[in-house]
């Protein structure tokens, strides 16, 4: 079952929003730029020494770095899902990769939960008002011939992958142009010759070009730099002495998605709609690699955990905002919040005043000056791989609860991040308060979910399922 509010969507709903919004001609166009497995320690601008990433930085020399910011999910779906209705794990309808009832995918393993019709996204509100709206790269919210596919929520033109799995290579043998399989010659067999994330990148640059003389939405979440770890060439890498080949080709990876940036920013500056865009840029999670090879990146910065994790290196993630003349140049908050935030954003960014359903909040005001930085509702996650994991930020304090799936008394753990943004003193037993109320947020905030529970809840489900 979903979040009752969602019975209020008609109410939220497209008629009432028409009365609030001005001309679409005069609308700002919004891009949403989301890497694949960023790190928040992978980008020069938050601390990376060997990895060069010069356009994304500028982003944030042009516009506002924000350095408390959280993914809606420690793994793609669900993070995907939080984006595009606004609603936290808690809620939202896809809250895991894998769920109970869900479809079989395009990967062959079932458990695919998609969106369903109910589940208004930001697409769909904003094509309703006059935006072309476009997906480009990776989906995950929807199988072909689902309610979840990227088409039926909202999106004109959709340009990659359905499925997550089938996400893991860079040289598929096809991908999807809306409905239609487009078959990529020369991938045959595992050959490698047409590389998603170029195919991507020209199709982000031809949907600007196709549109650019109406309001826009583009939504680009990348593949890169997810494993496997390939590509063309290792770029500015290629010859660095005492690299091996992973970290050439996982540094080729960032440094690629970089030069994606700078490309569409290019492209928007010579078509004269800069200065009408916002550009948001992200990842949907923490790193998938620290150990090993990876060391010498510190792509969790400070924070401990990786993707998958509750801990700040699994779901803290960078996060800029552009606009040339709405956001001042050089700006840095730490305001807090996740991608919950986007949805009610774009919302007031367009001039519209609304209750939704939300389980964010506006930053509109913070990305104008408009607002000073506030604290904010509790951020929930709750999450059904490894053994299952629920966790909150409530102003300066994390609250974690582990082990989820062998039941729900175990212990909650406690993190006074400004103090301790690494996490690696537990004060729980300091604190017996707000122990307290981290368990009211726990009940609080999680809606029960036929897709989705805690393994203890159904002892007599043969199924395996969220691993």
């Amino acid at each position: 079952m979903i979040k009752s509010l969602h019975n209020c969507i008609l109410c939220f709903s497209l008629s009432i929003l028409a009365l609030n919004l001005a001309s679409a001609q005069n609308q700002p166009n919004i891009i949403f730029i989301m890497a694949d497995d960023l790190g928040y320690g992978d980008v020069s601008l938050y601390g990376q020494q060997r990895i060069k990433t010069p356009n994304i930085d500028q982003l944030g020399s042009r516009g506002m770095k924000f350095t408390d910011y959280y993914s809606g999910a420690a793994v793609c779906a669900p993070a995907r899902s939080v984006l595009m209705t606004g609603l936290h794990t808690g809620h939202t309808r896809v809250r895991g990769n894998f769920g109970k009832g869900g479809v079989v995918g395009l990967a062959g393993k079932k458990g695919r939960v998609p969106l369903k019709k109910e589940d208004l996204t930001i697409a769909e509100v904003l094509k309703y008002h006059g935006y072309r709206t476009a997906m480009i790269g990776k989906w995950g919210l929807g199988e072909p011939n689902t309610s979840g596919a990227p088409n039926k929520k909202g999106f004109d033109y959709f340009y990659g992958f359905y499925n997550q799995r089938r996400a893991h290579s860079y040289y598929p043998e096809y991908l999807w142009e809306n409905t239609k399989k487009i078959i990529l010659y020369g991938n045959e067999k595992e050959a490698n010759h047409q590389y998603t994330h170029n195919l991507f990148a020209d199709q982000t640059i031809n949907f600007i070009d196709r549109n650019y003389r109406q309001p826009f939405f583009l939504y680009l979440p990348v593949c890169i730099p997810h494993s496997r770890y390939e590509l063309p060439d290792d770029g500015i890498y290629t010859n660095k002495k005492n690299w091996t080949d992973l970290q050439k080709k996982y540094a080729a990876m960032v440094t690629r998605l970089d030069e994606t940036v700078g490309r569409i920013v290019k492209r928007l500056e010579a078509l004269g709609i800069a200065e009408n865009t916002y550009i948001f840029f992200t990842s949907d999670n923490g790193p998938a690699e620290i150990y090993g090879e990876w060391d010498v990146f510190n792509s969790n910065g400070i924070f401990r955990g990786m993707k998958r994790d509750p801990y700040e290196g699994g779901i803290r993630v960078p996060f800029v905002v552009y606009h040339p003349k709405k956001i001042k140049a050089g700006t840095q908050t730490s305001q807090v919040g996740y991608f919950a935030d986007f949805f009610p954003t774009v919302m007031e960014l367009l001039g519209i005043k609304s209750e939704g359903p939300f389980d964010g909040q506006s930053i509109a005001g913070v990305l104008h000056g408009t607002r000073k930085v506030e604290e904010v509702p509790p951020l929930y996650w709750e999450f059904y791989e490894k053994n299952g994991w629920r966790a909150t930020r409530f102003g300066k304090w994390k609250a974690i609860q582990n082990n989820l799936h062998s039941g729900d008394r175990g212990l909650i753990e406690l993190y006074n991040l400004y103090l301790d943004p690494g996490e690696a003193f537990d004060v729980s037993q300091r604190h017996p308060q707000l122990i307290e109320k981290a368990k009211k947020i726990f009940k609080s905030e999680h809606t029960p979910s036929k897709h989705y529970f805690w393994k203890y809840q159904q002892q007599g489900s043969a199924e395996v399922y969220n691993q």
